[in-house]
């Protein structure tokens, strides 16, 4: 490099003047003098990032990392690797206004061409896919429990509550949004997770999607 070659160069200098500058007419002595250049110090600069996953090359918002990959909020877990991969972003929005609710959710990165069902569940994300509970409801299926979720189509409907099943494009993207006509209870919606399959609408198995694949944390 230029500075390590200065250096050796005024490294020499100075020592070439300081033996001149000892030097006697007494040619019978030698005088040797040394002179040391200390060695550049180097700086390591340490980054310190947080715990959130990084976009894939390309994209930006929000990603999906592992479940032992997140923080304490605002998590996005994939649970399926291959259907939602590590980097693939979300970006899930909400508004309300005049009794009625609109979400929408988008969607890069993920499988190509692909099905996937889309919900609102009422407990936030965990590192096991159940740890995001039920859909949410506006009029709860007295017939549901937590071994047993709500499979009456009197239910279970995108009336009722907030379905946003998605087919990913070529470049794994997509959008959907919905709109009902209520609000959310306080503190009783908080998370969006994604299923392998659109969701089904027959009696008994009326929103059900099939294994849960990635969840989002959200407050709604």
């Amino acid at each position: 490099m230029n500075t390590r070659h200065a250096c050796l160069v005024a490294g020499f200098s100075v020592a070439t003047l300081v033996a001149a500058g000892c030097s006697t007419d007494d040619s019978s002595t030698d005088t040797e003098t040394t002179v040391e250049t200390p060695p550049t110090s180097l700086t390591t600069t340490t980054t310190t990032t947080d715990s959130m996953p990084t976009p894939l090359p390309g994209m930006s918002g929000d990603a999906f990392g592992l479940p032992n990959e997140g923080g304490d909020d605002d998590n996005a877990f994939t649970y399926d690797e291959e259907a939602v991969p590590v980097g693939a972003t979300f970006d899930v929005e909400s508004e309300d206004e005049n009794g009625r609710t609109t979400v929408t959710l988008r969607v890069m990165g993920l499988q190509p061409d692909r099905d996937f069902g889309a919900h609102v569940h009422t407990q936030p994300c965990g590192p096991n896919p159940s740890d995001s509970g039920p859909h949410y409801q506006n009029q709860v299926d007295p017939a549901a429990n937590p071994d047993s979720p709500s499979t009456d189509p009197a239910y279970a409907n995108p009336q009722n509550e907030i379905w946003l099943d998605i087919t990913t494009d070529a470049q794994g993207n997509a959008e959907a949004s919905t709109t009902v006509d209520w609000e959310f209870r306080d503190d009783e919606a908080n998370s969006v997770v994604l299923h392998a399959q659109h969701t089904m609408t027959a009696p008994g198995e009326a929103g059900q999607a099939g294994d849960r694949l990635a969840c989002i944390d959200e407050d709604f």
